[in-house]
């Protein structure tokens, strides 16, 4: 009886030290015990590839096109996705997600453990009516008001920005849920302020993508009163030496900028107010791409960072391959502040953006901007297939020592022949995929490993099954395939 105790003791100890080695990685890993498990929720592989120097970062697909919810199998991701926000509830998570040429917004519910489990669209193509390209989730806690979820319509000047409640009733998907107040732009991003910044205000910078005779503007909305998206008013910015020319700001240099206001931007037309801003003497750029603010400290919130993607002149008066700027806000006066540009690829002594590619999508954290690729097509040398050399990156770009370092490239599956046929891209020319959005949501997870989803627009990837997904009457015929990733150990 002895010899036997001890032969199935032993077992039981051996067992037990495992299981404490496996609950002390488990407690390092999701310190509040949140039951969040991360793994390959999708059927799909990831589309990213993962460089040099970032081997050790954790890449998990969530969601993609393909994939059928338990919750709802009739519900299909559509393609190009774009702006993102995740919402913690009682039962788990929500998470909103543009579908930017199916002209729609999908609603993904998560379980506790970070499941996908239902999914449906919280706005329509008839709904919206435009292109929703970036967003930005506003929430009680950081700006004041919300949860509201600002989403862009790009589609021309006369596009508007939605405000969609996280909890919508689906069946009201093809009512618009613009905000006028915000006024008309081809916008890429409305970007709420943090707490720290307004100070009892509601501020949000506008990403104007627009290539037209005034150029793209970098726009804020404010009101006087917190959460007010109705009775506020829209300024333009421009140099306080009223140069609008883009091209005449260079890097290690500030200038002096300010906003002014757009008399009636409520009620012009988009025309009107690129028109007004003209002849404010704002900043003409070359396409405002995505907008985000630093992190960390108060002082790092009233850091606006923007990209501007780029825009092909006669006159050289935009930037051609994209900048990335960075606006600071007068802490003591909102409507002033100093801009200059950090990265510009124009530039070949800054050796930015790799190889002719333009930045697009953007992230700030407390001590880097991650800046995402997507080439506009063009070239400076008539060559059919540009000059691009690789396919679209992820940067990292270090706030502190200005270090560029590449970490992700989009994974268009060139060496597998099998693959490259299912997603379409065998002969496909270097960055035909492109980012959405980028969003940290490690607090939302309460991780102590920081936590990001990124968005993958794997345009090559259509399917007859993937036509008409949102349900809405516009893009019957849109068949983008797109895919959601977790990504886990990027530095913050």
């Amino acid at each position: 009886m002895k010899k036997n105790l001890t032969y199935f003791v032993a077992p039981l100890l051996i067992l037990a030290s495992c299981q404490e080695i496996i609950d002390e990685i488990k407690d390092k890993d999701d310190p509040q015990g949140t039951g969040i498990v991360f793994k390959d929720y999708s059927t799909e592989p990831s589309m990213l590839k993962k460089l040099s120097g970032f081997e050790d970062v954790a890449v998990y697909p969530l969601v993609s096109s393909s994939d059928k919810l338990p919750g709802s199998p009739a519900y299909t991701l559509g393609g190009s996705v774009d702006g993102s926000g995740l919402l913690k509830t009682a039962d788990g998570y929500v998470l909103l997600v543009n579908n930017e040429d199916n002209y729609a917004v999908s609603r993904i519910y998560l379980n506790e453990s970070f499941k996908p489990i239902k999914g449906d669209y919280v706005l329509n193509s008839d709904g919206a009516g435009t292109r929703m390209c970036s967003a930005t989730l506003a929430t009680p806690e950081v700006h004041g008001f919300g949860p509201v979820f600002l989403t862009a319509g790009e589609s021309g000047p006369e596009s508007q920005t939605h405000g969609i409640s996280p909890f919508a009733d689906a069946a009201t998907a093809s009512v618009p849920q613009v905000l006028p107040a915000l006024g008309r732009w081809n916008a890429e991003n409305a970007v709420p302020l943090p707490l720290s910044v307004t100070q009892g205000k509601t501020m949000i910078i506008i990403g104007d993508d627009d290539s037209g005779p005034q150029g793209g503007q970098l726009v804020m909305y404010m009101s006087e009163n917190q959460g007010d998206l109705s009775g506020g008013k829209v300024y333009a910015l421009r140099r306080v030496d009223q140069d609008p020319v883009e091209t005449n700001m260079h890097i290690d240099q500030q200038y002096e900028v300010e906003f002014v206001e757009i008399e009636d931007a409520r009620a012009n037309t988009g025309e009107q107010n690129n028109l007004a801003s003209e002849a404010l003497h704002a900043i003409a750029f070359g396409r405002v791409e995505d907008v985000d603010y630093g992190k960390g400290s108060p002082s790092d919130n009233g850091n606006v960072y923007f990209e501007v993607t780029g825009h092909l002149t006669d006159d050289g008066s935009r930037s051609k391959w994209g900048r990335t700027y960075k606006l600071r806000i007068d802490p003591t006066s909102p409507m002033k502040g100093t801009l200059e540009v950090l990265l510009d690829g124009d530039d070949p002594a800054s050796k930015a953006y790799g190889t002719y590619m333009n930045p697009d999508n953007i992230m700030v954290t407390e001590n880097y901007v991650y800046i995402q690729e997507d080439p506009n097509g063009y070239t400076s040398d008539g060559a059919d297939e540009g000059r691009e050399t690789h396919d679209a990156y992820l940067y990292q770009y270090n706030l502190h020592s200005k270090e560029l370092k590449t970490v992700f490239e989009t994974n268009l599956f060139r060496d597998n022949a099998d693959l490259s046929d299912y997603f379409g891209t065998a002969g496909a020319r270097f960055g035909a995929w492109e980012y959405g959005s980028m969003i940290d949501i490690t607090d939302i997870l309460g991780q102590n490993k920081p936590t990001f989803l990124l968005c993958i627009q794997s345009h090559t990837w259509q399917r007859e099954e993937f036509k008409g997904v949102d349900g809405g009457s516009i893009r019957p015929d849109e068949a983008q395939g797109s895919q959601i990733v977790v990504v886990r150990g990027l530095d913050r």
